[in-house]
């Protein structure tokens, strides 16, 4: 898949009325500094357009980017953060539950695990939850470069275990520095856009 523009459309934070979009959407979850913003970039070659932070929990909207006027990355905002307070901890989860649950368009969702650690708490949990809503994560698994590729099979396990995942599971080692991992996410998307996922 090449992709040619892409736009922030959209920004939903507590409050806002979800869009009701008439292309297909992608969304990526993850916690707090996991890479998304970092992986939305590197899948759409722009270095800023979705925010990087050093300050974790910095995504506290849903955010819609309309990619090729063909479908849209939709980006949630992360989880586990510590520093920020239960209640808007607890917003932000009602606000993914609504979108989760009154999406027609959402079609598959990325999960972004830190490869260098085990699947958190937080990990496990939002991941029983995406099931629970009836899909099937595509485990995106990031900073693959900040580990050694002897580590690589081992670390993917690990997290394959501790999630528990659905057997048959898509596992995508990623880095946002190599670009490693983009092109064969890119070829996913496109076949689940396409339909033939």
């Amino acid at each position: 898949m090449k992709i040619k523009n892409v736009a922030l459309e959209t920004v939903c934070g507590v409050t806002s009325k979800l869009p009701e979009n008439d292309m297909v959407e992608i969304a990526f979850a993850g916690k707090s500094n996991v890479g998304k913003s970092s992986l939305i970039n590197g899948l759409v070659n722009r270095k800023a357009l979705a925010r990087t932070s050093s300050q974790p929990g910095k995504t506290q909207t849903i955010n819609f980017y309309n990619v090729n006027e063909e479908l849209y990355f939709v980006d949630l905002p992360g989880y586990g953060y510590a520093k920020v307070s239960l209640k808007e901890k607890e917003q932000w989860g009602k606000m993914i539950e609504r979108y989760l649950n009154r999406s027609k368009m959402l079609r598959a969702i990325f999960l972004l695990i830190d490869i260098r650690h085990e699947p958190s708490k937080n990990d496990v949990n939002m991941y029983q939850w995406v099931l629970a809503n009836g899909f099937e994560p595509i485990i995106i698994a990031t900073k693959m470069d900040k580990i050694k590729r002897s580590q690589l099979q081992k670390n993917i396990k690990v997290i394959k275990d501790t999630l528990q995942v659905v057997p048959g599971t898509t596992v995508i080692p990623f880095s946002a520095q190599t670009k490693q991992g983009r092109d064969e996410i890119l070829d996913l998307i496109e076949e689940i856009v396409t339909g033939n996922q």
